[in-house]
């Protein structure tokens, strides 16, 4: 075993676990899936309760996979997608820093997946154990490319915001 297959087995653990607890946390905490669904539909998107369910199952399996090493790219892009709508929809306008609710924490997640994709999920993990481990440029534009395909398809069809409200000469005066 090398130090390699340790190192992404502890990345694939941390960022697994933590899209489970984030896909838990918007199924049973807090506001559970109706305050997910009133969240999403806040930032644009249509269906808040499809979209509540969607992103639960999205977050949970993908975190599961990427957990087990098992469909790395796909899980891997699963996670970019849902981060990238999220930076997107929610953190983009707040700048960087995830402290003043920016896209700081959503970007290091997406990147780390697409570097799991990049790399794959070593040997400690199931896609190795069933022959099946698909890795660099490969691994990493499946990743990409499924990510990129998602958000793009989910945005088009459930995005959209409401009008920005209109100003009357009063109002700019």
């Amino acid at each position: 075993m090398e130090v390699t297959d340790v190192a992404l087995l502890l990345l694939r653990l941390v960022v697994g676990v933590t899209m489970i607890a984030h896909g838990v946390n918007h199924w049973i905490g807090g506001g559970r899936i109706a305050g997910t669904a009133r969240w999403f539909g806040g930032l644009g998107l249509r269906n808040g309760v499809l979209q509540a369910w969607l992103s639960v199952i999205t977050e949970i399996g993908a975190g599961a996979l990427l957990a087990l090493g098992l469909l790395t790219p796909f899980a891997a892009a699963a996670v970019i997608s849902v981060m990238l709508v999220a930076g997107l929809l929610a953190h983009r306008a707040n700048g960087f820093f995830v402290f003043q609710e920016g896209y700081e924490y959503v970007l290091v997640l997406a990147v780390i997946a697409l570097v799991l994709g990049l790399l794959g999920p070593g040997r400690l993990s199931l896609d190795h154990a069933a022959g099946i481990e698909v890795a660099g440029w490969a691994g990493g534009g499946i990743a990409l490319g499924v990510a990129l395909l998602a958000t793009a398809g989910l945005l088009a069809v459930f995005y959209r915001p409401a009008p920005a409200p209109e100003t009357t000469t009063e109002e700019v005066r």
